[in-house]
């Protein structure tokens, strides 16, 4: 893969491919007027540049879905039916809708549209436990010290990429520019990378609930408490005003003035309000996405009936809320998909029955249905699509039938986003533990999101301390688009 920092089509434009688009119809002259003639070679050549520049253009939203505690690759996108028993697993590979491209037997709904998906089966970093491998997966930056959970709260200093989208986004956005459900995902304490860290509280996330009891979205924040009508909001709105204008300089500069004008328009927001209302949905599309599913059985590891398996029900729904988002212009939705909604992808026993039985389906359904429906909406080609968990699984299967923690190699899922449908991007090796052809780390990952929202990846930010800090420690991945 070439890392120069320019495509194969900005090569071709930039030296024969500027050539031929240059020539004209009439008399078979360029630009510059030379007799350089008309070549049908030249014509299509440049025809089918301006069609991948097109291609090219910058998203206006992405859906990242974050398998909270590490999918195993070997049981999902990069199985390694040659292996010994004891690796390969006791799934088989199925084909796709691409030729030569097979994932798992428990992956149809995946398998029917990875013409429209790409795999990338190198990723990589180095950090073995939750929290730090969270972090990095996504900030797109290791955590600062050792590797380790974290037992205490911890502040957050690097961006997720939701709050640097939101804060550097060229295209404008309505009231929320970044959205997170179901509220926040947690190992002992909230995990430090789900909101905007040094970039300030100014683009953290609109954080959305669920409640898996009336299936419904709640948000606090836009419920008003009881006795607060419009007049009374109306007159505090006067009052800061006031307060503004007799306490700076420039009037409408203070900062807390621009946090209570996003408050205002998001109490008044009739968009996001009708957009977390999923009862608006026809029956069949909530269905398509996995609504009725049976709750989880009785003494599960980690998991059990009642609550937990309501909570399962809505891991669909999920990312039909997150579809209404896009649809009512929020840039850019995290969907955390971990154990407080039911089974763990965690799969340290029972890896093969944890995932047969009750994360794959689920999964499988829901997103398939997703990169459907964008495609049907006609949203699919602007909106990126985003799967991953924060590592793999060890190649070899341990003794109590399960995986353990292994971030050196796994697979995340690209879908939308002008992506070239059915792209495999690196390899690992024969027994699915390093990359063995183009290795990728979150940090590109991270460079390639910034990339297609027009987002300058190599960019500098600062800190509050001054100090300055790139935006993303990688490259786009350009070899999939």
């Amino acid at each position: 893969m070439r890392r120069d920092g320019r495509s194969g089509v900005e090569r071709t434009l930039s030296r024969r491919g500027f050539i031929d688009l240059s020539i004209g119809l009439s008399g078979g002259r360029g630009l510059f007027g030379g007799g350089l003639g008309l070549s049908l070679g030249g014509l299509l050549r440049a025809r089918a540049a301006g069609a991948q520049i097109t291609a090219h253009r910058p998203i206006r939203s992405c859906i990242l879905l974050f398998w909270y505690g590490g999918p195993s690759h070997l049981d999902t996108f990069d199985m390694k039916p040659a292996a010994p028993a004891d690796i390969r697993g006791e799934f088989a590979p199925i084909s796709t809708t691409v030729p030569g491209v097979q994932i798992c037997e428990h992956l149809p709904g995946l398998a029917g549209v990875m013409d429209k998906i790409a795999i990338l089966r190198s990723m990589h970093h180095e950090a073995n436990l939750h929290d730090s491998a969270s972090i990095h997966a996504l900030t797109g930056r290791p955590l600062d010290g050792p590797d380790r959970e974290l037992f205490v709260p911890t502040r957050q200093f690097h961006p997720c990429h939701g709050s640097v989208v939101s804060a550097l986004n060229p295209a404008p956005v309505g009231e929320v520019p970044f959205a997170s459900l179901p509220f926040v995902f947690q190992n002992v304490h909230p995990v430090p990378c789900q909101g905007a860290g040094f970039l300030g509280a100014a683009y953290d996330p609109l954080l959305i609930d669920v409640d898996p009891v009336t299936r419904s979205y709640p948000i606090d924040a836009l419920i008003p408490r009881e006795g607060f009508d419009a007049g009374r909001r109306d007159r505090r709105r006067g009052l800061l005003e006031s307060l503004d204008a007799a306490t700076t300089a420039v009037p409408g500069s203070n900062p807390f003035t621009a946090f209570a004008d996003r408050a205002s328009g998001l109490l008044e927001s009739k968009a996001i309000r009708e957009a977390l209302d999923v009862s608006r949905e026809p029956a069949n599309v909530r269905e398509a996405y996995g609504f009725t599913a049976a709750p989880l059985p009785a003494g599960e590891v980690n998991g059990g009936g009642g609550e937990m398996g309501q909570a399962r029900q809505m891991r669909g729904q999920n990312l039909l809320v997150a579809r209404r988002l896009v649809e009512a212009g929020v840039p850019f939705v995290n969907v955390y998909d971990y154990r407080q909604q039911g089974q763990n992808w965690d799969a340290h026993a029972k890896c093969a029955s944890q995932h047969k039985n009750h994360l794959l389906p689920i999964a499988d359904r829901s997103l398939a249905a997703l990169i459907t429906d964008l495609d049907t909406r006609g949203l699919l080609e602007s909106t990126l699509v985003v799967a991953m968990g924060e590592f793999g699984r060890t190649p070899k299967i341990n003794s109590g039938a399960g995986r353990d923690h292994w971030p050196h190699c796994y697979s995340v899922l690209l879908a939308g986003g002008g992506i070239q449908g059915g792209a495999v991007h690196g390899a690992s090796d024969r027994t699915g533990a390093f990359p063995a052809v183009d290795p990728v780390t979150p940090g590109d990952l991270a460079a390639t999101i910034f990339w297609r929202f027009g987002i300058d990846h190599a960019k500098e930010i600062h800190d509050p301390l001054g100090r300055p800090h790139r935006i993303a420690t990688g490259e786009p991945i350009r070899a999939i688009f």
